[in-house]
């Protein structure tokens, strides 16, 4: 029921932060509403996704407010359904489970093709601590291997999420910014969040309590508040598994930068780095300025590409 005189309605932009059973709380401000969306967006088959920026319809006095745009999107993603992505931290575990480069390259694609800012995080690094852990050889030789063939394209940040050390780098590398964990399971990203939001519960929990809607849980994406900075972090069921690459071969070589920034020296200008003669990204290959790894993920993901569109 809409109100009048000094409950006259308002019109406020601002950031979904939790989307359930058909409602979805919105934060502007200091505040968080719950809305229901305009009948329009099912009618153009748009759903709100947690992180849009949405103007709503405020009526005082009213349980549920209204959303009536979305405003563009940065980014988007299906499972989980969120949006505007500024950061992927992308986790990999220094050992249990073992590091595996073509995994954690093929989330770096994920990320570079959706235009956020990258952060590398090697969790479980207590690991390699001779003074906590019985035979540290394997996990300390792994972070070095991470670190020598990632530290020149992306910051790289070691994690003690269990003793808490790390933490501070991290958040120095998210200020500011709406980022979100992928990497395998169990690297550790239920325990860092657990770190980044230590009461995950408490932007949502006052919400409503009337609806008593306002209980945390990972079924479902949520966005929390971390400073007065802007700084947020998503808490999603998990970037643990994706479809077959968006990207077109010509598009691959700039998802990976140490290959797209030498692809313009190539003799031809279809080259896909195979075995073309001229080629300025397998000469960089046998100098050693691009790691095998990262050329074997290359070669492995433009192989799946080219086998998806042969169906």
């Amino acid at each position: 029921m809409k109100s009048s005189g000094s409950d006259r309605e308002m019109n406020l932009r601002g950031i979904i932060v939790k989307g359930i059973a058909g409602f979805y709380y919105v934060k502007s401000g200091e505040s968080v509403y719950r809305c229901k969306a305009r009948g329009v967006f099912k009618q153009r088959d748009i759903k709100p996704a947690v992180g849009d920026e949405v103007m709503m319809e405020i009526i005082p006095d009213n349980d549920d407010s209204l959303i009536t745009e979305i405003l563009p999107r940065k980014n988007s993603f299906i499972r989980p359904f969120v949006a505007n992505v500024d950061c992927f931290i992308i986790v990999v575990a220094a050992a249990r489970p073992e590091p595996v480069m073509m995994v954690l390259d093929r989330f770096l694609v994920m990320a570079e093709g959706a235009d956020t800012d990258i952060v590398i995080c090697i969790n479980k690094c207590d690991l390699a601590d001779p003074q906590l852990c019985r035979r540290p050889e394997k996990a300390a030789a792994n972070i070095e291997r991470i670190r020598k063939i990632y530290e020149p394209l992306y910051p790289v940040v070691c994690l003690d999420s269990v003793n808490g050390r790390g933490f501070g780098e991290l958040e120095r590398q998210l200020r500011g910014k709406k980022s979100a964990l992928a990497g395998p399971s169990g690297v550790g990203k239920s325990t860092m969040l657990n770190r980044l939001i230590p009461d995950a519960g408490a932007e949502t929990g006052s919400i409503s309590e009337k609806s008593q809607r306002g209980k945390h849980t990972t079924r479902h994406a949520e966005l929390f508040t971390i400073d007065d900075d802007g700084t947020m972090i998503f808490d999603t069921p998990g970037f643990t598994s994706f479809d077959v690459l968006e990207a077109e071969e010509d598009e691959l070589q700039h998802l990976f930068p140490e290959i797209g920034e030498r692809a313009d020296g190539c003799r031809y200008n279809d080259c896909r780095h195979i075995a073309e003669p001229g080629c300025r990204v397998r000469e960089a290959l046998e100098r050693g300025e691009i790691s095998e790894s990262r050329y074997r993920s290359y070669i492995s993901l433009l192989e799946e590409i080219r086998n998806s569109r042969q169906y």
